[in-house]
């Protein structure tokens, strides 16, 4: 996924400057596709000179000249043959679970506030959450038809599932380490082997 493709989403809706694409992306994907200010003025200035989008530049009286950006059909077609092709594979490094794969080496005393101190940042991400419906409906530049607002919300969906799911594996990894229980939810009893 990259952020050409994201702000070509979003100009398919409608035309929209920088500043209303960043209160926009602040309002929609930052959870899990973040951009900065210069990040995706960076990138409207790529997709014009690949022809993926055009400029226009509207007076306004008393205030700075706004440039609103439009995708093209060059950058419709960009935009539908990105969402056609197979996803990017996820990627595979995270710095939290290789830490945690050496953990053994630390005792409870230190390990059980690494793991408050993460279902702490897990709840803050929930509450977070909660406030997206109503930052989309205050924020978000472009009105949307229903069918295109429940696939924005699927997106939120997974944020829930996932935040709470490592909740749950949090406070059982929490449980097991309190109870000096070291099985994995996984293991399985070996079978002993029968002399005949």
């Amino acid at each position: 996924m990259s952020l050409p493709h994201v702000i070509l989403g979003f100009l398919h809706y409608a035309p929209a400057s920088g500043y209303e694409l960043k209160k926009t992306f602040d309002a929609t994907v930052r959870h899990f596709w973040p951009a900065d200010q210069s990040q995706i003025y960076r990138t409207l200035a790529q997709l014009v000179d690949d022809g993926h989008a055009e400029t226009e530049e509207i007076v306004q009286s008393g205030k700075p000249n706004k440039k609103v950006y439009s995708i093209t059909p060059a950058g419709e077609k960009e935009l539908r043959g990105w969402l056609r092709a197979a996803p990017d594979a996820a990627a595979s490094r995270n710095p939290a679970l290789v830490r945690l794969f050496f953990l053994g080496n630390l005792g409870n005393d230190a390990i059980l506030p690494m793991l408050d101190a993460a279902e702490e940042r897990l709840r803050a991400e929930l509450q977070t959450y909660a406030s997206v419906p109503d930052l989309v409906r205050e924020h978000a530049a472009f009105s949307v038809t229903k069918r295109e607002r429940f696939f924005w919300m699927l997106t939120l969906e997974y944020g829930l599932a996932v935040t709470r799911a490592e909740l749950d594996w949090i406070a059982s990894i929490k449980k097991r380490l309190k109870k000096k229980s070291y099985t994995n939810v996984f293991a399985t009893p070996r079978r002993r082997r029968v002399l005949k």
